[in-house]
Parts: C-alpha cells; structure tokens; sequence
C-alpha cells in the first residue's frame, strides 16, 4: 500500500486551512501529525480520508486517485475514527464492531460466518470479548476506544487514520491505546495514520512525524531529525530540554518555559 498526497489544498468557506500539502507514506509504517492548534492537523486527516472534499490536489491510493474510487472500495482499504463519535444508547459492543463489515456485503446482504469470525478476530485483538454484550455507553473511557478500534478492524483495512484517539483520556488509558495501536501496526502490518497532540508520545510510538503549522507542512521526518529545541521554540513556542529514551530508542523532551 502506497498513500501520496500531493498538493493538498482545503478551504472552510473563504479561509485556506490546508496550504498545498505533499507527502508520501510508505505501507506498514505508523505516521503522526503533529502541529498547534489550529493548524489544520484534524482538518489534513479528514481529506485524505475522502470525509472532506479538498478545494485543491490529490490523494492517491496505491496510485489510484481517491476521488475516483467508489465509496465502498475506499472503505475496504482505508478506515477512518474520526475524534467526535455518535452511538446510540443501545448499541452493543458487538453490534459496533459488526458495522465494520458492511464495506465487504453485497446488495442485501447480511452478515454470514466469515464476517462473524472477523468480529470475533476483531473483538478478540482489542481484549473485548467479554464485554462483547455491553452496551458501548456503559464502557470505561478506554475501552470505548478499543471498540471503536475493533469496529475499523473488522473493516479488514490497509490504512487506518486516527484523529486523536487519546483524546479525554487519562494517561494510563491512553498508553493502552498507543500500546495496541503499535502492536497492531507489528502483527497485521498496519499502515496507521494518527493525529496527536503529546509530543513525546509521537516521538516514542511513531516511524515518522509530519509537522504541520497554519496549513503547511513545516517538517517531516524520524523522530530523532523532527523533536528538536528548534521545532519546540518556532513551532509550538516553548524552550525545552531534549533527552534521549535509550529503553524505547527515542528522544523525548522536558519543557522549561513558554516563550512570549
């Protein structure tokens, strides 16, 4: 799987949000967008998962324009979980996870043994099969993210775009996201895209790091060339000290003070 976005453009109404865009992700690899507020890093994902229509540009799928592609194939290679998310009271857990499915049915019809061990195979990678019959609601923060992560497995995707998935969430449930969403990367070769706003967590679960600031692209790349006092200073207006993590081989950074 091969994703290029090429001078990617989007507007929200008369203001330009993304500014010419292009860069290249490279299948199996975790990329982290990372920026200020603002800067157009929700906004980027969205586009490049076909749930904005750009004003300018292209993304390419495998060298596929993804305007081109009809819905339900883009949703067989490509799931997006979106930051702000709507259920219904009543919606179990496996019943959230069967939605994922509905890419792969024909006309009328309905879910059969295969798609029924893809939800299992789903629920059981995200540590959900005993709660399989509780309602989503009633889950804890965490493990309403699992269930929404096992929903876009069972999509069966080779990309997966993640708006912030640690959002409102306390750190101990957010390690247990990036933790899975890393493992998921290893085991099933994964290509994921992701948006987060902790910049030592970018550092530590990412391959590369794309840094965007109002609109542009400012920087890409490893860990190690992107977390510097430089980025820190000019981009997110802080001075820091930079460390490296020789257990998880990444830098990482303690800030100092805010530059006004």
């Amino acid at each position: 799987m091969e994703l290029k976005v090429e001078n990617l453009k989007v507007n929200y109404g008369n203001k330009i949000v993304v500014k010419d865009i292009s860069f290249d992700i490279h299948s199996g690899e975790i990329v982290t967008i990372i920026g200020p507020n603002g800067s157009g890093k929700s906004t980027l994902i969205k586009a490049v998962g076909r749930c904005l229509k750009p004003a300018g540009g292209n993304v390419y799928l495998d060298g596929t324009d993804i305007r081109n592609m009809n819905t339900r194939a883009v949703a067989q290679k490509l799931s997006i979980l979106p930051q702000m998310k709507n259920i219904a009271s009543d919606i179990s857990v496996e019943e959230l996870v069967s939605y994922g499915r509905y890419p792969h049915l024909k006309f009328r019809r309905r879910l059969d043994r295969e798609d029924m061990d893809i939800i299992d195979w789903a629920l059981e990678k995200t540590g959900l099969v005993p709660l399989r019959q509780r309602f989503v609601t009633t889950l804890s923060g965490g493990e309403e993210q699992r269930a929404w992560l096992a929903m876009c497995l069972a999509q069966r995707p080779e990309v997966l775009l993640l708006d912030e998935p640690t959002t409102f969430l306390d750190i101990s449930y957010q390690m247990e996201i990036l933790e899975l969403i890393k493992e998921l990367n290893e085991t099933l070769g994964l290509t994921v895209i992701m948006v987060l706003h902790d910049l030592n967590q970018a550092a530590r679960y990412s391959d590369t790091i794309v840094v965007i600031k109002d609109g542009k692209l400012w920087d890409m790349g490893m860990p190690y060339k992107i977390i510097k006092k430089e980025l820190l200073r000019k981009v997110f207006g802080i001075e820091a000290d930079i460390y490296e993590d020789k257990i998880n081989k990444c830098p990482f950074f303690i800030p100092k003070n805010v530059i006004i």
